[in-house]
């Protein structure tokens, strides 16, 4: 049966589904859980076989204890690594590239499929803290396992609840105290916190005798983070505290509508003030048009007793016999008279010529393009569990297409994007606030048999259509696909990460 079981592991073979892990934060974690299996060979029989847990810190790196290594560390030319995802239909032959039987790790490399990675908690633990143990416990496979080839068939952890007790030192190793329930082939596999971040990995656990209570030891996040960094290996950190997915979505919501009222708010005082200011202009110009108004009715007033002048004293001219005279008068006084009704008939209105309205920001339409934005991470509006928080560079066209390639759809005042990826197993709902120029990443860590179903029903082949379009019938058909990838999504997402958009330079 051992031989049959080590053919099985060097070649990779075929079972039944595996039922997927829960679409919450440990079991969003439990998708890169697996079962490490060693079986050493010599001369044709098998003299070892072993079995422990371990976690993926990267698509295709293990973390789990050197001891769980023992076999590959004293037959290094005879033993096969077989390690075992949680879900899937097969398993795979892996390596040792990285040894540490000091702080007891180890780092194992496997080709053929890509796990979902966890990421490392920096931030501090406090005792008393609830912790989760994911791993395969031997006790439970003894009790369930019908033969050998049930410990290489994918199955989803074992998970067992307790509480931080409080760091040690064991073997002059940092290590974390706890009361999950952890067996023997829970060496390896990962102890997270309530949101489903690594914070060590189980290593031992202490005997009860006589009544005594057991408690388990993970080796201390410090040390895992000190050993990969050796290892040169990369791997994701999260600092923010936990918080509940139910308490982050209702801060959020407060805090969306608390910042769109400001927006609103903003926009009717920056109207106000745009209308003050014109209409104090415009005062001031009725006031100077009338003032040129009556300056125009005074010379042209003038004009006319000029003009009348000049006609009266060309009739005493002409009596007193000097007719020259009376000529040029009577020519003065008639220009004046002309000149004082044509400036009377041209004279001002009196309504003013309106200024140009003084400049204002506006508030953004949400059809228009705006530009590259970069958009900055907001950790105390969001809730992260294992996801990168790096800036995004978003490039806001018109009708909703960004960055050139992408189509959004218009949600209310907002738009959004439903993206279901080739390369992992998590479904992320965008939107973007052109009012307030917000960003979130609403992110569902699936299972491979729901995600398999998402992608169905997302259609439009690799990756899906994600092509610019205002053409009603692409639009309906993105929209139908969105629709039917929404509803297939859980109740709760895992994550959701919040940004804060500026305009690029």
């Amino acid at each position: 049966m051992r031989r049959l079981l080590l053919a099985l592991l060097a070649f990779g073979w075929t079972v039944a589904l595996a039922v997927p892990a829960a679409a919450d934060d440990i079991g969003a974690t439990g998708r890169g859980v697996v079962r490490v299996v060693t079986i050493a060979v010599v001369d044709g029989q098998v003299v070892g076989f072993g079995h422990g847990s371990g976690v993926a810190i990267a698509p295709n790196r293990i973390v789990t204890n050197a001891h769980v290594m023992e076999l590959a560390e004293r037959y290094p030319d005879n033993v096969v690594v077989g390690i075992v995802p949680s879900e899937g239909d097969k398993s795979y032959q892996g390596r040792v590239i990285a040894y540490d039987a000091q702080r007891d790790l180890a780092l194992i490399e496997f080709a053929g499929a890509s796990l979902p990675p966890a990421a490392l908690y920096t931030g501090p633990v406090t005792e008393g803290e609830a912790v989760v143990a994911l791993g395969y416990p031997g006790n439970v496979d003894l009790a369930t396992a019908r033969s050998a080839a049930d410990y290489i068939r994918p199955t989803s952890p074992v998970r067992s609840e307790g509480v931080f007790s409080g760091r040690r030192s064991l073997t002059g190793v940092e290590v974390l105290l706890h009361t999950a329930n952890i067996a023997r082939g829970n060496s390896g596999g990962p102890l997270l916190d309530r949101c489903g971040r690594v914070i060590g990995i189980n290593s031992a656990i202490t005997r009860g005798e006589e009544g005594d209570s057991s408690f388990g030891f993970a080796i201390a996040d410090t040390e895992v983070a000190g050993f990969l960094r050796e290892a040169k290996q990369p791997y994701a950190t999260v600092g923010t505290p936990c918080t509940s997915i139910e308490e982050r979505l209702r801060d959020d919501s407060e805090a969306d509508a608390r910042a769109r009222a400001d927006a609103l708010t903003t926009a009717r005082e920056a109207a106000t003030r745009t209308a003050m200011a014109r209409e104090e202009a415009l005062s001031h110009a009725r006031d100077a048009a009338q003032t040129r108004r009556e300056n125009v009715m005074a010379i042209a007033g003038l004009l006319l007793v000029l003009g009348a002048l000049g006609l009266g004293g060309a009739g005493l001219l002409e009596s007193r016999g000097r007719r020259r005279h009376a000529i040029w008068a009577a020519g003065a006084g008639g220009f004046g008279m002309i000149a004082a009704i044509v400036v009377f008939v041209l004279r001002p209105s009196g309504e003013p010529d309106l200024p140009a309205a003084p400049a204002v920001t506006r508030q953004v339409v949400p059809n228009a393009p705006i530009g590259p934005l970069t958009c900055v991470f907001q950790p105390e509006s969001s809730r992260v569990t294992v996801s990168a928080t790096t800036d995004v560079a978003l490039g806001w066209g018109g009708s909703g297409c960004v960055n050139g390639r992408t189509q959004y759809l218009p949600a209310g005042d907002r738009w959004e994007r439903v993206l279901v990826p080739d390369g992992e197993q998590t479904v992320s709902v965008l939107m973007f606030d052109p009012a307030t120029r917000r960003y979130t990443s609403t992110r569902y860590m699936l299972g491979a048999q729901a995600m398999e179903q998402v992608r169905k029903l997302r259609g439009g082949g690799q990756g899906g259509d994600r092509r610019c379009s205002v053409d009603p019938a692409a639009i309906d058909r993105l929209a139908q696909s969105q629709a039917a990838v929404r509803a297939a999504l859980p109740p709760l997402p895992n994550e959701k990460l919040v940004y804060s958009c500026r305009k690029t330079g």
